[in-house]
Formats: structure tokens, sequence, C-alpha cells
């Protein structure tokens, strides 16, 4: 057999578009797992027990059985149980030293952990990916709970590994806080750049803004299918990731938002993952969701739809109030609606087709506010 050959076939999630296969080589695994061991990113090893609460449909549940197996770490996996409760008593049980999960776990995790007496001591640290996860869920974790949040970034064509988040040698406070907030630092084996609406190479100062490629022994150069790459999301060998942001000289990768997520208002980008995250940083906020609809004026508008705590009554008109507080308030929505829950894809990324969809089709209740 090959080392080229295929091992393992995923689909993307489908967030913006169908799903597209990605074929795996047993190279390409095997490079994957050696780098998931490596200290700047899991760190796994023999003594590590892992609790992956991540479907093996999810690029392979991130690639953490492999490393499991290549660095003799213990693998817990939880099959359908993945609410708060008994994820909760898996870890009293388990013990686990290591876990990986998307925000939407964690978030429901933290809530189950504020409200019940759960031993978590065994457990230091948590990987979060798939979507941005908000700073107030990783500052709730660290500071209640003792837990540390480790930020990760990648895609199903990345196998997933992309970059991981662990600040550098002598960032301390603040200073660290900032860096865990990026999605991370890409590794070795990774090549970034961001580049301009015509593909120009932008400069990787901090503050040059475009979409993110990456390249790489364990990035998929096409879709399972394709005879030739997709100009669409290759490029001379790079992967278009389709997320918008900035790459720091240090090789931090920072996520503003997906690039059919940006909200284009006025001939200005609203980031709606900014949005999102500074709203869920508000006490009564369970999740909130942002999305651009049509706008006869600005051609697109921000739409907040958020989960209110139970128990709570705070007013869209306290939270538009509270949210000025962080961002521009240009940047405010004019649209707000509660809803149970925000529709979520078979991964657990919230799924803005949905809520776009709802919002056309009328099946929102949206509360429309006068301009700041």
């Amino acid at each position: 057999m090959d080392e080229r050959d295929a091992a393992a076939l995923c689909y993307t999630s489908g967030t913006t578009g169908n799903p597209k296969g990605v074929a795996y080589s047993h190279r390409s695994i095997y490079l994957h797992s050696m780098q998931i061991c490596m200290p700047e990113s899991f760190g796994l090893g023999p003594t590590d027990r892992e609790l992956a609460i991540v479907p093996m449909f999810h690029a392979m549940s991130w690639g953490l059985p492999y490393a499991a197996f290549i660095s003799g770490a213990s693998l817990i996996m939880p099959d359908r149980f993945l609410q708060a409760a008994p994820i909760a008593d898996m870890i009293v049980a388990e013990r686990p030293t290591l876990a990986g999960a998307v925000p939407t776990i964690w978030n429901d995790l933290l809530a189950h952990l504020d409200s019940h007496d759960v031993d978590t001591s065994s457990l230091t640290e948590v990987i979060v990916g798939g979507s941005a996860c908000p700073p107030a869920l990783m500052h709730a974790f660290s500071e209640r709970h003792g837990i540390e949040v480790i930020h990760a970034w990648g895609m199903t064509e990345t196998s997933p590994l992309g970059s991981v988040s662990r600040p550098p040698a002598g960032a301390s406070g603040e200073d660290a806080w900032r860096y865990r907030y990026t999605q991370g630092r890409v590794p070795a084996g990774v090549a970034a750049r961001i580049v301009g609406p015509l593909g120009e190479p932008l400069p990787a100062d901090g503050t040059a803004v475009g979409e993110l490629e990456v390249r790489g022994p364990w990035v998929t150069s096409r879709y399972v299918g394709d005879e030739t790459p997709d100009e669409e999301k290759f490029r001379d060998g790079w992967l278009r990731t389709g997320d918008v942001g900035r790459l720091s000289p240090d090789g931090y990768i920072t996520l503003t938002d997906r690039a059919k997520d940006v909200i284009k208002s006025g001939g200005e980008w609203i980031s709606s993952v900014e949005l999102e995250n500074e709203l869920m940083a508000h006490p009564d906020v369970v999740e909130a969701c942002v999305v651009g609809v049509p706008d006869e004026r600005w051609g697109e508008r921000p739409l907040a739809t958020v989960v209110v705590r139970e128990g709570a009554s705070v007013s869209v008109e306290e939270l538009r109030e509270f949210l000025a507080g962080s961002v521009a308030r240009w940047q405010l929505p004019e649209r707000w609606a509660v809803i149970d829950a925000v529709p979520k894809t078979s991964v657990g990324k919230f799924d803005k087709k949905v809520v776009r969809s709802r919002y056309a089709e009328g099946g929102l209740e949206v509360r429309e506010l006068t301009a700041p």
C-alpha cells in the first residue's frame, strides 16, 4: 500500500454550501497526528486521558483518535451523550486530563458546572474549535473552574489542525490573554498568508485584513470527484479558507469572520463574530447569532438573534445599549429577535443559513429599533 493512498474520507459541514468530500492519505494522517502530539499543539502523551467530544464524521474527530494511538494516550469517546449532565458525569468517572469540543458544548457545560457540584480537578485544558470561542467563556472556565480553554482553528480541508493559540514565551497577564483570543500560531508544517480581493499577498503586519490561505502536508489540494482543483477554493496550491482576518509578524492568526458572513453595510464591513462575542459577554445571554439581512438604505444590516438565560428579563434595548459599550454605534443592529435556541449544524456550529431563511420567510418575531 502506498502512503499517499486514501485512508479516510470526511465531508465539509456545508455551512455555506453543499458538503464536499475530503480524502485523507495515510501519510497526511500520520504527519497530522505527530503535530497534534507536539507541545505547541495539544501536547498528547501516554499519561493523558483525552475526552474527544467531537463526532468521527467531523474531520475524523479532529484527528484525536489517531493522535491517541500514536502517543499512547487513553481515549474517551462519549458516543451520543453530548449533553452537559452526562459529560459532567463522564468527567467525574473517567478523570480526563484533556478534552476537545466546539464552543456550544462548553457553553452548556459551563452552565451545568456553575449550578452543580462537579469534580473537574483532573481536567486542566480543553481545546475549542469549529467556531470562534467567546472570550467571556474562556475567562469563566479559567476563573471559576480552573480549566484553561485553548483556542484552535482548522477545517475539514486541513485534517483539521491549522493553528493553536498558546502564548509565546514571556507573555503574561493581559498580554497572554490577547494571544489566547486569537486563533493561534500556525505550526511548522503549515504555511499561511493573507490575500486581498485580487489574490495579492498582503503583509503579515497584524493590521492588513484579507482572506486566509494555507497549504501544508495535511492540507488537501482538491475535493473528491474533482479532476482539477476547484478555483473557488484552491489557488496555485493554496487552500482558500473563506475566513477573513489578520496575520501577525510572529505568525498568529486573528479571524474576524467568514467571508460569506461579513456584513457589508454602506460600503463598510461589520464582523458578525465580534458582535456575537460581545453579546455573549452579557450575563443574561446564553447564545447570540448575528447575520446580515437586506436593507433598502444600506444594502445590508445586522440582525441579532439572542437566547436569553432562563429566568432573566433583559430587554433588547438593554442589550443594544450593552453592545454600544464595546462596538461603534453605527454597527449596532436595528433588528432583534429573541429565540429559544440558535439552530446548529450536525457538528454544533451556528447554522446561519437557517437563521437567514427564517428571517426571509417571516419565521422570526423581529423587533425593529430606531437607529442609534
